[in-house]
Parts: C-alpha cells; sequence; structure tokens
C-alpha cells in the first residue's frame, strides 16, 4: 500500500511563493509518474498541476507554465511544487497523485492566495 503525505500549503499573497512537498512510502508497481492536482472550493473535478515521470522529464499545466516548478522524483519517492507569482485562481486543495497501474492519491493541502 502507498501513502502519500503532503506538506507546505497555507495563506499565501499575490504574487508571493509557497512550495508544497510529498513524502511517499511504499511500493510502487510499475512505473508511474508523481505529480500534483489541484481542486479548487465547490469544483467537482481535480485538475492536473504538473508531473514528473521516470525519466525526470516534466509537464505543466497551462495555468501554471512559467510559475510553477515541479521538483523531486519518482525514484525517490518525493516531489515538491514551487509556486511562484501566486495568484488568486490558484486558490485550491492539492493533492499529491502516484498514477500507474494503481492510482493513489494524498490527503490534500489547502492553499489560500489572499491580499
Amino acid at each position: 500500500q502507498v501513502q502519500l503525505v503532503e506538506s507546505g500549503g497555507g495563506l499565501g499573497q499575490p504574487g508571493g511563493s509557497l512550495t508544497l512537498s510529498c513524502v511517499a512510502s511504499g511500493v510502487f508497481i510499475g512505473r508511474p509518474s508523481m505529480g500534483w492536482y489541484r481542486q479548487a472550493l465547490g469544483s467537482q473535478r481535480r485538475d492536473f498541476v504538473a508531473a514528473v515521470y521516470q525519466d525526470g522529464s516534466t509537464n505543466y499545466a497551462d495555468p501554471v507554465k512559467g510559475r510553477f516548478t515541479i521538483s523531486g522524483s519518482v525514484a525517490g519517492k518525493s516531489v515538491f511544487l514551487q509556486m511562484s507569482n501566486l495568484q488568486p485562481e490558484d486558490t485550491a486543495v492539492y493533492y499529491c497523485k502516484v498514477h500507474g497501474i494503481v492510482d493513489y492519491w494524498g490527503q490534500g493541502t489547502q492553499v489560500i492566495v489572499s491580499s
């Protein structure tokens, strides 16, 4: 069983920065990726934010390109999301995900961007 623990959420100011962390424990099956999704208040869907793959490549959703940076590695079972130039629309619950043969989700960490 894989467990994911996220940390680093909180209150950020517009234009400011926050960094999220996700550490996984357990055994990964296959060659999963690790990444971040977010769910805005009142939304029923979790939107893709960023991911890192087995080969170290990364991918970002258009709304966060140039502002967010994902780091860490699947092999290290940890990923980080450095969020810069925060905007109010970045307010959401951020979830870490291991995406593979079996998907695992963290419990989520709240990010609120407000002045």
